[in-house]
């Protein structure tokens, strides 16, 4: 006979379990089971996670929430039903129910009467010691409890409501009463366990994570170590179960699971839409707002320009990208207008022409040779990526122009989990051990300064740690608990930049919840938001973009000058100087001493001087850096792998800094289209060998093709091979370069604003 548990809670369930998704999925499978639900208290956190190491590891995976609703018959008070999506439909009236109940107030009830709008495709079950019907039987009221049942039977269709059955201590004295119940109601009982850990020694840290949470002491002194609350072999709960009586109770498990088939759907194209009027077509409306834009940016603009940007626009089209494009124009434009200062770009979309004409990015990819294929590539669809800097006083005010424009529905934040890292989880156990903050500092202090270190890898580098453990027998305790929690989520909170439209209501994709102003965030993380095909936008706050905001209005305000960050000269000799003398203190990514000492060395005397630097100094490409100084400086000739790359490699003197000069190299030599070559540049990067070892082929016979020797086309595909993995993306490293010079033009021609 099967089993299936029903009734399962995750470290998703926060500081309530030790169970971590995959180790579920892994653990069910080896113990014998076929399905397993994960039905965590009220949220959803986990349910992608968790559906697809299901689907990776061969089990079938059973999507609920236990939820807290008002009573059916105590109307003031809060209990608990376990719901079960019975397919796709009952899992987005899952998200519903759980958007609902996370967008309440603190002390506000979610209304049982709610389930009767969702119960067509859910299932659901009494879940034990937190239900309605249970607590009226252990209180003798067994009318009531009989009236709760009645009321969830009229509520779900025939054979979607069952009464739960365990064999939990705490329940047994009703179990009679409840069979008894289900019987005199027509309901069928269904076998229920309670796992809120894997394994029964996992008792004690689970009891230490609800003492974090409520902040309460755990009382050592004759501590059950172990619990009931484990995920049994299979083999062993159902002899359990049939020795008292309720075989049937457990067939019903597998019926329920043979119900289930829910199918999440990933890798969607859920891109909204830009409103337009109907009768205005959006191709035809984003290429009139290109040329207008581009025509203001590049008055006469010849034809280089006009064939890029019909290429890039033909290749969005393509793509289905039009919408997109609108959508963070329109933002930037609002920011224009309200005079935000906005980032000369971020990432790989400066080197779009189509954002530089929208007025998104301020780097003109022409004159600085950026490639379109690294930011969007037709050979291999990818979403586009824009990241958007705004100044770090006025984000706010961002958010709520895409909040106002979309509607409070379809914009929310991005949650992110805050985990127990090992100091953090030390101290926690700690504290639940009662330990003063001296006691705890001790512990804090001898785990090694080592940036995401692991209390297993501390207590191998820290002979104080070891020493420490081994001292006492509760402090071997202590360290042994911190293990067990270490890497579970704490708590949740906003994603610093992560923000997601929809032109649907979010909650048809993903569950909400409160975020901390009005608007809602996410139950997903950002990479099962992405997963899902969600329109994701990144607006991150900088402190330097403020600063420079800040600037501006001073010098407008004392020197009745309107300065145009747009107009500035390039090749200023004062602005360069600050990079030469390194006398950038104050200065976006310039500040540390490393990139100084660099900066002196060099001398930059460009713009593209200032860009290299940026990308150079980073770990890998550091190598680099003496090299590089020393052929700008004449003491080495400029060597290239071959003189037909002068004209691609000559910007860095000959050494491969960007991956858009792998890029151009495969493309010039090998044959490659710009979209071939940025497949290369990835694989190189991501070092995945078989792909590598292909493209050398391809690259070879390609050059061969166009009339280089074997000899020469295998030395340069060793060069890149070598180099790419180091590569930077040179869209990114100019665009930076230009906020950066824009501070140091700032700081050498009005210094008293700057530094004010």
């Amino acid at each position: 006979m099967s089993f299936v548990h029903l009734q399962v809670i995750s470290a998703y369930s926060l500081l309530k379990s030790t169970i971590s998704i995959e180790k579920l999925v892994i653990t069910a499978k080896e113990r014998g089971y076929q399905a397993i639900a994960l039905t965590d208290h009220n949220v959803l956190y986990g349910a992608i996670d968790f559906y697809k190491a299901c689907k990776k590891h061969g089990i079938k995976p059973i999507i609920g929430l236990a939820l807290e609703i008002s009573g059916v018959v105590d109307t003031q008070k809060n209990y608990s039903l376990i719901l079960l999506a019975k397919n796709a439909a009952g899992y987005r009236s899952l998200m519903e129910l759980s958007s609902q109940k996370m967008l309440l107030d603190r002390n506000e009830m979610l209304d049982g009467s709610i389930l009767k709008e969702h119960s067509k495709e859910l299932i659901a079950i009494t879940p034990g010691i937190t239900g309605e019907a249970e607590y009226f039987l252990m209180n003798q009221e067994n009318t009531k409890a009989k009236d709760v049942i009645e009321q969830y039977r009229a509520i779900f269709p025939e054979q979607q409501f069952y009464v739960g059955v365990q064999l939990h201590d705490s329940l047994k004295t009703i179990q009679t009463e409840l069979v008894a119940l289900a019987q005199q109601t027509a309901v069928q009982t269904v076998a229920l366990d309670d796992v809120r850990y894997l394994n029964s020694a996992d008792d004690f840290s689970t009891k230490v994570l609800r003492a974090i949470d409520s902040g309460e002491k755990i009382d050592l002194e004759g501590q059950i170590m172990e619990g009931p609350y484990a995920l049994p072999e299979k083999v062993q709960i159902v002899s359990d179960f049939e020795a008292a009586g309720l075989q049937e109770a457990v067939k019903q498990t597998e019926k329920i699971a043979e119900l289930i088939d829910v199918e999440i759907e990933l890798q969607q194209h859920l891109l909204p839409k830009y409103p337009l009027p109907e009768q205005i077509q959006t191709a035809a409306y984003l290429r009139d707002r290109c040329t207008e834009g581009l025509g203001k940016r590049v008055p006469n603009y010849d034809a280089v320009y006009q064939q890029r940007l019909d290429h890039e626009l033909a290749v969005i089209h393509k793509m289905g990208f039009e919408d997109y494009f609108l959508i963070v124009w329109d933002l930037m434009a609002y920011a224009h207008e309200e005079k935000i200062v906005t980032g000369a770009g971020r990432g790989s979309a400066a080197g779009s022409l189509v954002s530089f004409a929208l007025g998104i990015t301020d780097v003109d990819p022409i004159v600085y040779n950026l490639l379109f294929e690294r930011f969007l590539n037709e050979e291999r669809y990818t979403m586009p990526d824009i990241d958007l800097d705004f100044p770090d006083n006025r984000r706010e005010e961002m958010l709520q122009y895409v909040k106002t424009k979309y509607g409070q529905d379809h914009v929310a934040q991005i949650a992110t989990f805050g985990t127990l890292a090992a100091k953090m989880a030390l101290r926690d156990v700690a504290r639940t051990f009662d330990l003063s903050q001296a006691e705890a500092s001790v512990w804090s202090n001898a785990i090694p300064k080592v940036l995401g270190i692991t209390l297993q890898a501390a207590y191998k580098q820290s002979a104080s740690l070891r020493e420490l453990v081994q001292k006492s027998e509760k402090n071997r305790l202590l360290f042994e608990t911190a293990q067990k929690i270490e890497g579970l989520p704490r708590h949740v909170s906003t994603h610093a930049a992560g923000v997601v439209i929809s032109d649907q209501r979010l909650n048809r994709y993903l569950p909400l919840q409160k975020g901390s102003g009005t608007i809602y965030l996410t139950q997903y993380a950002m990479g099962n938001v992405e997963e899902i095909g969600l329109l994701k936008m990144d607006f991150l706050g900088l402190k330097n973009l403020a600063i420079i905001d800040q600037a501006l209005k001073l010098i407008k305000r004392e020197e009745k000058l309107t300065l145009d960050l747009l107009d500035l000269p390039m090749d200023d000799p004062l602005t360069l100087e600050v990079f030469y003398k390194a006398d950038t203190v104050g200065i976006f990514q310039f500040e540390s001493a490393g990139i100084k000492n660099v900066l002196r060395k060099l001398g930059p005397t460009s713009i593209e001087d200032v860009a290299a630097v940026n990308a150079l100094y980073r770990p890998g490409p550091m190598e680099q850096i003496d090299l590089f100084i020393q052929r700008k400086k004449g003491q080495v000739p400029i060597v290239y792998p071959h003189d037909s790359l002068k004209e691609i490699l000559e910007v860095t003197y000959g050494v491969m800094v960007y991956q858009e000069q792998v890029m151009q190299v495969a493309s010039k030599m090998g044959g490659y289209t710009l979209g071939q070559a940025d497949i290369l540049r990835r694989a190189i990067g991501k070092k995945q060998k078989d792909i590598i070892d292909l493209e050398r082929t391809h690259f070879v016979n390609g050059a061969k093709g166009l009339g280089y020797t074997q000899e020469v086309a295998t030395q340069v595909y060793d060069y890149i091979e070598r180099f790419a993995d180091y590569g930077f993306n040179r869209s990114h490293a100019v665009a930076y370069a230009f906020i950066a010079y824009q501070m140091a033009y700032l700081k050498a021609h009005y210094p008293a604003a700057f530094f004010v």
